[in-house]
């Protein structure tokens, strides 16, 4: 009798522990939102342990961030990034992105039966992502950085498809995009892009908007100067509904720069939970075509697209074409900086 009064007592004495330990890890979840949130954060709510499970586990994962087509110190667009993601959930991945407030980036296994080396999956704030040319060259340059890349041209699968890469030993890292798929916008969508915008058709520098898909369809605003496109103050409340109605993932207005194949450009996403990107290579890469089926640039032209320089994040991406002029994708080119330790 006395050894079974003894477990009893030991089995009392360890659930009172476990309960211990979870309100503690309660009490650091609340530090860590005063943290980011300031003091007058609150947690209002029925507390959910397997939620608080997966926050200790996120927190554990390995994130580093890395700015991706800097072109000022500041410059470059940060794309938090987990080398070995394999062991997260979606919700976990979700919830990176969710703390950072930027697109993030997973490196994942390929398939076993996938021609891949690598698989990579993006996510925003509020949704996973089918592609996001940032945070893949940005998932390349840090493996490359940590020694983990043996070969020059990689096969990444993404939900967009096989992406390939080529990673030289140092210097910039190209990533592939497919061929634009281009399409006009009606007069009445047109008209609703312009509102959310404060803009009118005069204040375009050619008459059509287009939607330009490469692995995302972005929607390309041509106008006169880069002094209008950086004073533009977009009506973000409306911003979800146009897009949705015009069937894009983000409106992308740029202007002419300082010669004919320099263009500079902003990015006010769909649905990201964030309100503009400082550098966006699958915006970039639509734009490309675009330049090319306004005349604007040839396939022979390197060009460049300067971005964020409103967010105070200076960026520039770099496209080259294919010379097929029936298939021929394109190349995004950039380079990367680590940024300061998350």
């Amino acid at each position: 009798m006395q050894i079974n009064t003894e477990r009893k007592m030991n089995v009392f004495c360890y659930s009172h522990i476990a309960i211990l330990f979870r309100f503690y890890e309660m009490f650091q979840l609340v530090l860590y939102l005063q943290k980011e949130n300031g003091p007058k954060c609150c947690y209002k709510g029925p507390i959910n342990f397997l939620k608080l499970e997966g926050f200790i586990k996120v927190n554990k994962a390995e994130v580093e961030i890395v700015r991706v087509f800097p072109n000022s110190k500041e410059g470059g667009n940060p794309a938090p990034t987990v080398l070995n993601a394999a062991g997260l959930t979606d919700d976990e991945m979700k919830t990176i992105a969710g703390k950072y407030g930027l697109e993030s980036g997973f490196v994942v296994p390929a398939d076993p039966l996938s021609r891949a080396d690598y698989q990579f999956r993006y996510f925003v704030p509020e949704h996973e992502m089918e592609m996001c040319g940032h945070a893949t060259i940005g998932a390349l340059w840090l493996l490359r950085k940590n020694g983990k890349i043996n070969k020059t041209n990689v096969l990444i699968d993404t939900l967009s498809g096989i992406v390939t890469a080529h990673v030289p030993e140092d210097g910039a890292i190209s990533i592939t995009q497919p061929k634009a798929d281009i399409k006009r916008l009606c007069n009445e969508n047109a008209d609703q892009v312009l509102k959310i915008l404060g803009l009118n058709q005069d204040e375009l520098a050619k008459p059509d908007i287009l939607n330009s898909c490469t692995s995302r369809v972005k929607t390309l605003i041509p106008l006169k100067s880069v002094r209008q496109l950086n004073e533009l103050c977009p009506d973000f409340s409306k911003m979800k509904e146009v897009c949705e109605l015009i069937g894009s993932t983000g409106l992308y207005p740029f202007a002419v720069g300082e010669s004919e194949t320099i263009f500079h450009a902003r990015q006010f996403p769909r649905s990201s939970g964030y309100p503009e990107d400082a550098a966006t290579g699958i915006a970039a890469s639509a734009l490309s075509f675009g330049l090319l089926e306004w005349g604007l640039v040839t396939r022979l032209d390197i060009v460049f697209i300067r971005q964020g320089e409103a967010m105070g994040r200076a960026s520039e991406i770099i496209i080259s074409f294919d010379q097929d002029e029936m298939n021929g994708g394109c190349w995004i080119h950039g380079n990367c900086e680590l940024d300061k330790a998350p």
